[in-house]
């Protein structure tokens, strides 16, 4: 039988790692870049852009639309790279189980 205690107990001490873990995550960078370099993107370990860096070298007044395809590349692939960070994390909790509204 269950005991409900144990399962409220359980509960709370898994949404207060989880807590923590998005705290951290928060904190945890990765980094993406396009263009051999000319543009690098950062964003945490919530999925969030932090930043984006474009070289000087990449700014082209007759090719911008170049430079917009290489932003969105950057922004993509560190967004991409955030995900996976967040899902290893958040995996390590669930013991891999993938629990509706975590991901």
């Amino acid at each position: 039988m269950f005991d409900i205690r144990n399962i409220q107990k359980m509960q709370k001490e898994l949404q207060e790692r989880l807590e923590r873990v998005q705290q951290e995550l928060e904190s945890r960078t990765v980094e993406a870049s396009s263009g051999g370099g000319m543009v690098t993107a950062t964003a945490n370990g919530n999925q969030q852009l932090v930043s984006v860096r474009i070289k000087p070298d990449a700014v082209d007044p007759n090719d911008l639309e170049m430079l917009e395809d290489l932003v969105v590349a950057a922004v993509n692939l560190a967004l991409e790279k955030a995900k996976e960070l967040h899902e290893a994390e958040m995996s390590k909790i669930t013991g891999g189980l993938k629990l509706p509204g975590l991901f």
